[in-house]
């Protein structure tokens, strides 16, 4: 069976899913270079609100120069769908690693280190991630000259809408795991400010050091009281 096409990708295997949309390993025919495609559901692009701000969040964060963060070649519309075309980057996803339980305290400050420097240069640039979670955090080797165990990605910047930003709180599934790392007063204001994100990132510290959520309740209501 011939592989399939998307404009000039060539899409190869699937490398994750979620709420927001599939990842898959792709060929950039343009630039002859393996990339990370990512492709959000046909039915957001039909929402003119939610693609006018995907493509305002992509555009500042393919701006971002920080190291935690991977770079974003291209994006925009194909077939319509809309897309990411991201730096393919071999790694683990922490939500995985955590299977095997809570990590040293050295190892999980490192981690956390990491992604606090992201997020304060997206802050910076006035971008909110809105998603910190333990799998929007990817694992993979550092550099010969590192002292650190893992060099970390914050992934998923400019497509963090997730359905609960649009009131749908009945998909338990999907939302849940996103809502154990959500800050107070997006519930009740649906407000995005940095202090969200630093909120989520505290949760994650909690989860890495402990091997679980700071708040365990069963479903969105006990999860809210």
């Amino acid at each position: 069976m011939a592989p399939e096409r998307f404009g000039p990708y060539v899409v190869g295997e699937q490398l994750g899913r979620g709420g927001m949309g599939e990842v898959h390993r792709a060929t950039d025919t343009r630039k002859g270079r393996s990339v990370a495609l990512k492709r959000l559901p046909a039915e957001i692009t039909a929402d003119p609100a939610t693609e006018a701000r995907f493509r305002r969040e992509a555009e500042v964060a393919a701006r971002l120069i920080e190291p935690h963060v991977i770079p974003i070649h291209d994006y925009g519309q194909i077939d319509g769908r809309l897309f990411l075309d991201m730096r393919l980057v071999e790694g683990v996803d922490l939500a995985k690693e955590l299977r095997c339980g809570p990590f040293p305290p050295r190892r999980a400050v490192s981690i956390i280190g990491q992604i606090a420097d992201a997020l304060d240069a997206a802050h910076g640039d006035g971008l909110v991630h809105r998603d910190v979670k333990p799998s929007n955090i990817l694992l993979t080797t550092p550099p010969r000259d590192s002292t650190a165990e893992d060099f970390v990605y914050l992934i998923d910047f400019g497509i963090a809408a997730s359905e609960m930003l649009q009131g749908q709180l009945t998909a338990p599934n999907a939302a849940l795991g996103t809502a154990a790392y959500m800050a107070p007063e997006r519930f009740t204001s649906g407000h995005d400010i940095p202090g969200s994100d630093v909120y989520g990132l505290g949760c994650v510290l909690f989860q890495v050091l402990t091997g679980r959520l700071p708040f365990e309740e069963q479903g969105i209501a006990g999860l809210l009281w």
